[in-house]
C-alpha cells in the first residue's frame, strides 16, 4: 500500500438488478484506523459511493468497520428486507468496500462471517473452518463473493436435487417456521427433473455446484436474483403449502437457473463491466430477461412444477395484458431495455400507459415466435432447443466465466440453426409502436387468445392470492383490499373518471367488497345497470356510474383447429421422467 490519497468506493451497479441500486443510504458506522490511529475520511461530493482517505507513511494495513441497516420495507430486490428474527440472507455487496479502478475479478476477498448459535446455512462458497459460530470461507475474487449470497437460518434444510447428476445440486430452504419447509415429493420430485431438463436443453453446465437458496417468509421482500453457482429466490411463507402461491411462483427457480447460462455465462455485452462503479447498458435485456422468462416457462411445465394447461393460462394471461398496453403507442420494446435501470422502481399506477420492464414478458412471446417459426421453417427438424445448446452451451462445461455476446451474435447463432432474415424479424419487434402485442408465437403455435366469464387458473390464483378484482378486460381496472391499482387508459373506467389510488367504498349501494363488484359486473351484461360505484379520493366522495354492459371478460387460449398445435410440442419434456404431470 503507497502513503498518499486513497479512494475506496461501495458497489453501485449490483449484476443482476440492472441499475445503481447498491444501498448506500444503508451503509453506516464508517471508520477507518491503522496502527490503532484514526483516519480521516471525506465523501466525494459528486460520486455518494466514493470515499477518499490519505495513507500515512509506514501503513500497510488499514482497519475498516461499518454497519449496514437492516431495516428496509419488503419491496425491491436484495436491498430490501433480507433479515427476520429467524433467517438472513446476506448480500455482500451491502458490506464491501475496494479501492476505486480495480477490476472486481482482480480484488482477492478472504471472507468470514459470524451466525448466531443453532443457525445453518447454504452458500456456493466454499467452507474452510468454521471457529464456533464463525464460518470461514476459501478466498475469492470480489466479483465471486458478491456473486455467491450466504442464505442462513434457525429452521433450515438443505435437500440434494438429481443426486446422480454431477455436479451437484441442492435445495437449501430457510424459513420463518420449520413447517415451511417440507416440500411435497412431487415437488422434489420436479425440482430434480428441473436439473436433468437443464442439462438437456443447454448442453452444457458453467458451475461447480448449485444452490437453490430459497427464503420462505412473509418477512423479506419477494423476488428472485440469479448469480453464477447460485439462486436468491425469495417467496411467501406458506409456498409449498398453498397451491395459489405454488402456481404463481412456479417459474421461479426455473427462470433465475436459466440465468447461470443466460446471463451469467453467456452475457449482453453492455452488461459486462469490470466493476461495480460502471455503469450497465441494458439494450439487450429482452434477451437477457426475455429469453429467460421464456425458457424458465417452458421449463416450469417440461420438469412438472407446472401442467401444460398451468402454462397456457399463464401465458394468456400474459399476451392479454401486453395486448392492453397502450404505452406501447408512443414507448417501443427496445426503450423499456434501454431505459431498465429508472423502470424497476416505477409505480403501478399508469402503468398501461408508462410502460415498465416490459422486456420479460414480451420477450416471452418474442422467443416464442422465434421458437415456433423455426419449428415450421425447418419442418420441424430444428427448434429453439438447438439454438441454446448452440448459444448457450458454447464451450461445453466450464468453471464460472462470462462470455459476452452482441444483436450480431443472436442474429449469427439463429441463421445457424435456421436461415432468415432474423436481424429484421427481430428488429420489427423491439421497434414496433403496434397497439397491440407480439401474438405471432401463439397464432404459430396452433392457438388463438380468447375472451370469456370464467378467470382462468392463473387470473383466479392472482385474485385469491392478492385480495383483489381483475376487471382489467371489462371495467379496466385492478383492485386490491378495494384500492384502485390501476386504470386501462381509455376504458370505461377511465371514461368513466376512475383513478390509481381512488377507494372503492360501495358498489350497487352496498359496502365494497370483491365478491360484490363481481356480482356487479356480471349484472351490468346484457342490458343491465351501470356499473355504479362510491369511491373516496383525498378525503372527498363522489358516485361514479360505469357505462360497461358487456360481462366479466378472462383471457384463455384455444385451439385453432385444423393447425399444428406447436406449443404443445414445445412443452414436452427433452427427457423421460414418468411422474411429470400431464406433459404429453
Amino acid at each position: 500500500m503507497s502513503p498518499g490519497p486513497l479512494t475506496l468506493v461501495y458497489p453501485e451497479w449490483i449484476p443482476g438488478e440492472h441499475g445503481p441500486t447498491g444501498p448506500i443510504g444503508n451503509f453506516t458506522g464508517l471508520t477507518f484506523t491503522a496502527n490503532g490511529q484514526s483516519l480521516p475520511w471525506t465523501r466525494d461530493d459528486v460520486n455518494m459511493y466514493a470515499f477518499r482517505l490519505n495513507v500515512p507513511p509506514g501503513i500497510t494495513t488499514i482497519h475498516v468497520t461499518a454497519e449496514f441497516l437492516a431495516t428496509a420495507a419488503p419491496t425491491g430486490f436484495s436491498a430490501g428486507a433480507s433479515t427476520s428474527a429467524n433467517l438472513a440472507i446476506v448480500s455482500w455487496n451491502e458490506f464491501v468496500l475496494y479501492p476505486a479502478g480495480n477490476a472486481a475479478a482482480h480484488v482477492l476477498i478472504q471472507p468470514s462471517l459470524k451466525i448466531p448459535d443453532n443457525w445453518k446455512f447454504g452458500t456456493a462458497l466454499t467452507q474452510t473452518s468454521r471457529d464456533a459460530n464463525t464460518i470461514h470461507f476459501h478466498p475469492v475474487t470480489l466479483e465471486a463473493l458478491i456473486d455467491s449470497p450466504v442464505l442462513a437460518g434457525r429452521y433450515f434444510k438443505e435437500v440434494p436435487l438429481s443426486p446422480e447428476t454431477v455436479p451437484k445440486h441442492y435445495l437449501d430452504m430457510a424459513g420463518d417456521g420449520p413447517e415451511d419447509l417440507n416440500p411435497s415429493s412431487g415437488q422434489l420430485s420436479a425440482f430434480g427433473n428441473l436439473v436433468l431438463e437443464t442439462g438437456a436443453l443447454y448442453k452444457s453446465r458453467h458451475y461447480d455446484s448449485y444452490h437453490f437458496l430459497l427464503t420462505l417468509s412473509d418477512s423479506v421482500a419477494h423476488f428472485g436474483l440469479e448469480h453464477h453457482q447460485s439462486s436468491d429466490d425469495r417467496v411467501q411463507a406458506r409456498t409449498f403449502l398453498d397451491e395459489d402461491d405454488s402456481l404463481l411462483t412456479g417459474d421461479l427457480l426455473p427462470h433465475e437457473f436459466t440465468h447461470s447460462w443466460n446471463g451469467k455465462y453467456r452475457r449482453p455485452a453492455g452488461l459486462v463491466t469490470e466493476n461495480y462503479q460502471q455503469p450497465m447498458k441494458g439494450d439487450l435485456l429482452w434477451v437477457y430477461e426475455g429469453l429467460t422468462q421464456y425458457l424458465g416457462d417452458v421449463l416450469a411445465v417440461r420438469s412438472g412444477i407446472w401442467t401444460p394447461e398451468q402454462y397456457r393460462s399463464s401465458l394468456a394471461a400474459t399476451a392479454a395484458f401486453l395486448d392492453h398496453r397502450p404505452g406501447r403507442t408512443w414507448r417501443d420494446l427496445e426503450d423499456t431495455a434501454v431505459s431498465a435501470q429508472i423502470l424497476y422502481d416505477t409505480s403501478d399506477q399508469w402503468d398501461n400507459w408508462r410502460r415498465s420492464v416490459d422486456y420479460y414478458p414480451e420477450g416471452e412471446l418474442i422467443w416464442l415466435d422465434v421458437d415456433t417459426l423455426i419449428r415450421k421453417l425447418s419442418h420441424r427438424k430444428k427448434s429453439l432447443n438447438d439454438f441454446c445448446a448452440r448459444f448457450l452451451g458454447v464451450g461445453g462445461d466450464t468453471p464460472p466465466e462470462v462470455v459476452p455476446y452482441t444483436f450480431a451474435d443472436i442474429v449469427e447463432n439463429l441463421n445457424a440453426i435456421q436461415p432468415y432474415d432474423w436481424a429484421a424479424f427481430l428488429k420489427g419487434r423491439l421497434t414496433s409502436k403496434s397497439p397491440h402485442a407480439p401474438l405471432g408465437g401463439i397464432a404459430n403455435g396452433g392457438y388463438r387468445l380468447e375472451y370469456t366469464d370464467q378467470p382462468n387458473e392463473f387470473i383466479h390464483a392472482a385474485e385469491s392470492s392478492g385480495r383483489g378484482v381483475n376487471a382489467w378486460y371489462s371495467l379496466g381496472l385492478r383492485t386490491e383490499d378495494q384500492i384502485v391499482q390501476d386504470v386501462l387508459m381509455g376504458s370505461p373506467a377511465y371514461q368513466a373518471g376512475l383513478g390509481p389510488g381512488m377507494k372503492i367504498v360501495a358498489v350497487n349501494g352496498r359496502q365494497a367488497t370483491d365478491d360484490l363488484l363481481h356480482e356487479a359486473i356480471r349484472k351490468s351484461k346484457a342490458g343491465g345497470p351501470d356499473v355504479e360505484l362510491i369511491v373516496e379520493n383525498t378525503g372527498y366522495f363522489k358516485v361514479v356510474k360505469i357505462n360497461y354492459h358487456e360481462g366479466e371478460k378472462y383471457p384463455h387460449l384455444t385451439r385453432e383447429s385444423g393447425t399444428r398445435a406447436l406449443l404443445d410440442d414445445i412443452l414436452k419434456p427433452m427427457t423421460r421422467h414418468p411422474e411429470i404431470r400431464n406433459a404429453e
